[in-house]
């Protein structure tokens, strides 16, 4: 099983860092492999809604957002972390993920989402609901913990001083390990959840 690790922060060895290496070490005990794709520092616009990515099943432009789309796709699970940026996940990460979900069509019922945010001190909570939604959207389960996924630091390496929150990375590992091996023993026996053809209702008549 693999699990991908979106860091959206821009520096290599920061809080946001710290906060998936804890993870890391959880998902290694587990025998689930991982790798971090890092999206701060990288030029990622954000979408134009151009409606490519229908005909050609990718998105128009070539970048990160294409060349992870695949590995999305084989894993079984995501880690979307971010340091908080006025009270928001980073933006670059927010024009990453909105082109990776959207220009992606593959089926991704089942696979396990979790979200983390690291802050000096306030917004965490903000921006945690806001990366959840682009997995309850898609049909992912969202794991969950012994609190919001957070982490706090301002300096680099600051946040190793968060024991509860570095707690809360390593429970919520734990937690999203057991789930994807559980959702896996369920696929085998019962197969995905039925489909329904979908309804689109705009609210302008």
């Amino acid at each position: 099983m693999k699990v991908l690790l979106i860091n959206g922060s821009p520096r290599p060895k920061g809080n946001t860092t710290l906060a998936l290496a804890e993870m890391e070490k959880v998902f290694r005990e587990n025998g689930i492999e991982t790798e971090e794709i890092r999206v701060g520092n990288k030029a990622v616009r954000g979408c134009i809604a151009c409606g490519t990515c229908h005909e050609k099943g990718k998105c128009v432009f070539e970048d990160l957002v294409n060349e992870t789309a695949p590995k999305f796709e084989a894993a079984e699970g995501i880690v979307v972390a971010t340091p908080v940026y006025y009270a928001s996940a980073n933006a670059t990460l927010i024009a990453f993920l909105d082109r990776l979900f959207y220009s992606t069509h593959f089926d991704k019922t089942m696979k396990v989402g979790a979200s983390v945010a690291v802050c000096r001190r306030g917004g965490a909570s903000a921006t945690f609901d806001e990366l959840n939604k682009y997995f309850t959207i898609s049909n992912m389960p969202v794991a969950s913990s012994q609190y919001w996924n957070s982490v706090h630091g301002r300096e680099a390496g600051e946040a190793a001083a968060d024991e509860e929150g570095l707690q809360t990375m390593r429970v919520l590992a734990r937690n999203m390990s057991f789930l994807m091996k559980s959702i896996e023993l369920g696929k085998q026996q019962f197969g995905l959840p039925a489909k329904e053809e979908w309804k689109a209702t705009h609210f302008i008549r």
